[in-house]
């Protein structure tokens, strides 16, 4: 127990300094001259109310280059995030102020075109920019506690609900900060953007392309029901910071409640510590007193075999749906040994926000060469609970949660193809994420499938019964439903305040940045999930129920249930979501996380469970 504790500060002195950790850049810096062109790229709109995020020349007021839109090759994260990379006409030079410049000149909308642009502002979408891989951001100020604060990307627009009007933000002020690293280069360390909405009529082009705006407050309207005639314009702002090339992602980084976040995840670290350290040493002392009453009955001879002894030749007993149980726990390693590697390389800084779409990439093709060890471990368990037809079970185990995945996944795109959304999955990247399921991880699945079920089974410490016994009527507490419910509770009081900051991330254009945190919550899910399913376990063998397979995998799996409440709950107190098809890809996609996290946290369970099992009935002597 002192031990414990001990490394549990020490994690937490490591912890508590995120910033200090050493930081890998997504791509190495890039060094300008004085007056040397600075690329602008647009990545993609995006709102909270509608979760569907839009390409940028989605809405016509977005001018497209002469030249022509170039995308960017995109990496399988990116793809699926919804980014589509492009080039824009804004013209920016290294520390070169333009005053006004006009972006596109008297840009009419038809009415199409302007119940579009409409739409898009009364849904509060905000458009992100990218100057050298660096995102734009907005800043504001705390109107309480007057705290400088960023939102990322900047409004198309603005709405105002009781007049029902639309006003578009066609001015933008482009403020760009660089670092100087010798007399000549430069490098940009900060990008704001400041947009306006400024009556077209106000607005004077010259034949250069300058422009000059005449005083006064009438902002650009948009009627959504007739034609709109908008001149789009910008000006450059360049600024010499302080901040270095390596620190210039702090500013998106910077969360306002960070001191309450951790004091959150220590308070919650240490009370589950201190339960599970509580929890294992009743277990342990407990244990130690019935193998030594167990071995003393033995030697005296004398009285009847009580409690979990009385199930010896019952416990090993093959249990039912061996295949679909295998299969599970197959997923689960999959999915374990994906997340912990993951986690650890992020952790470490190797997949942050500036490598766009690193995350995701990371662990699809993770998840699919972790699927031979996932095979392995799954074919030898598969053996040892005496199963016979091993080559459906692999290809079960390799197609299982796949196939639900890219079910719903498909089911939910064809929503979003309906909407013409960015978010969509091109087709020719739904043949290749199926080139990697079918052509690299079902292989691959099956192979380890075959190597662990040639293998010897794991050995059993006592025989099984030809004649299964009787399972007595069991307490009220070992009830399957609700034990699975009292199992939840400790892994959710874990992980719910780090799963707020998730949830934001996913839901609301966030950055989510803490994975040291992150990390440290999920070696606590670990132990938790594990010391919860060994005392069900225990339980339900001193009632003598043997029947503790299928248990220990969906009680320990029982926080899947509360964090699919928690996800309600989030919805109605965090989300402005009101429409049917973001509401379906909302709660779609939260099924399929809560499916993972049931799979990920079952097995943890069950692996916990049997070794726990072995270990008991290894201890007793049995004649």
């Amino acid at each position: 127990m002192a031990h414990t504790v001990f490394i549990l500060f020490v994690c937490i002195g490591f912890l508590l300094k995120p910033y200090a950790t050493f930081y890998i850049p997504g791509v190495a810096p890039l060094d300008f001259r004085k007056g040397e062109n600075v690329e602008v790229k647009a990545v993609k709109m995006t709102s909270t109310k509608t979760q569907l995020p839009y390409d940028y020349y989605d809405v016509a007021v977005h001018c497209k280059p002469l030249n022509g839109t170039k995308y960017k090759s995109e990496n399988l994260g990116e793809i699926l995030r919804g980014d589509r990379i492009v080039n824009t006409k804004y013209k920016v030079e290294m520390d070169v102020n333009v005053q006004c410049q006009t972006l596109c000149k008297d840009v009419t909308l038809n009415q199409e075109q302007s119940a579009t642009l409409g739409k898009r502002i009364r849904n509060n979408y905000y458009v992100h920019l990218l100057v050298d891989n660096l995102p734009c951001a907005t800043k504001f100020q705390n109107v309480d506690t007057h705290e400088v604060l960023y939102e990322h990307g900047y409004r198309l627009g603005m709405y105002t609900k009781q007049s029902d009007e639309a006003f578009l933000n066609n001015h933008l002020v482009i403020k760009l900060f660089y670092h100087k690293e010798s007399e000549e280069v430069y490098r940009v360390v900060g990008f704001e953007v400041e947009p306006k909405s400024i009556d077209s009529k106000r607005i004077t082009v010259s034949d250069d392309g300058s422009c000059t705006i005449q005083n006064g407050k009438t902002t650009q309207k948009i009627d959504p029901k007739g034609e709109n005639k908008v001149t789009m314009t910008y000006e450059i702002e360049w600024s010499a910071s302080e901040t270095r090339w390596a620190s210039r992602w702090d500013t998106y980084l910077t969360m306002t409640d960070v001191q309450i976040h951790w004091f959150s995840i220590i308070n919650s670290v240490i009370v589950v510590f201190f339960l599970a350290g509580i929890l294992s040493m009743i277990i342990v002392k407990t244990l130690r007193r019935d193998i030594a009453r167990y071995n003393q009955e033995d030697s005296d001879d004398v009285t009847e075999e009580t409690g979990w002894k009385l199930v010896h030749g019952d416990v090993f007993r093959p249990p039912r749906r061996k295949n679909v149980l295998t299969a599970l726990i197959g997923s689960g390693i999959q999915i374990f040994l994906m997340s912990f590697i993951v986690i650890v390389f992020a952790a470490l800084g190797m997949l942050s926000p500036s490598s766009r779409g690193a995350l995701i990439t990371a662990a699809c093709f993770l998840y699919v060469f972790m699927g031979l060890v996932a095979g392995f471990y799954s074919g030898r368990i598969y053996k040892t609970i005496k199963g016979s037809n091993w080559k459906r079970t692999a290809a079960l185990t390799a197609t299982l949660y796949p196939a639900v995945v890219f079910s719903v996944g498909f089911f939910l795109n064809f929503f979003i193809w309906g909407r013409r959304s960015s978010g969509a999955v091109p087709f020719s990247t739904m043949l290749a994420i199926l080139v990697m399921w079918l052509g690299i991880s079902f292989p691959l699945v099956c192979l380890g499938f075959y190597f662990g079920y040639r293998k010897q089974p794991y050995e059993q410490p006592v025989r099984t019964n030809q004649i299964p016994r009787q399972v007595p009527e069991q307490q009220w507490f070992l009830h399957p439903v609700l034990s699975t419910l009292m199992a939840g509770v400790l892994p959710f009081g874990a992980m719910f305040i780090e799963l707020f900051f998730i949830f934001s991330a996913i839901w609301e254009n966030q950055y989510y940045y803490l994975f040291g945190f992150l990390f440290l919550v999920f070696i606590i899910i670990i132990v938790s999930c594990s010391q919860i399913s060994i005392v069900i376990t225990y339980f339900q063998l001193c009632g003598e129920d043997y029947h503790w397979w299928w248990r220990s995998f969906i009680a320990s799996g029982g926080s899947a249930f509360y964090v699919f409440t928690y996800s309600i709950f989030y919805f109605f107190t965090k989300l402005d979501i009101t429409e049917f098809v973001p509401s379906m890809l909302y709660f779609g996609y939260t099924l399929l996380i809560c499916f993972t996290f049931w799979i990920l946290t079952g097995t943890i369970g069950f692996i916990a469970s049997y070794i726990f099992v072995r270990k008991i009935y290894a201890a007793v002597k049995i004649e």
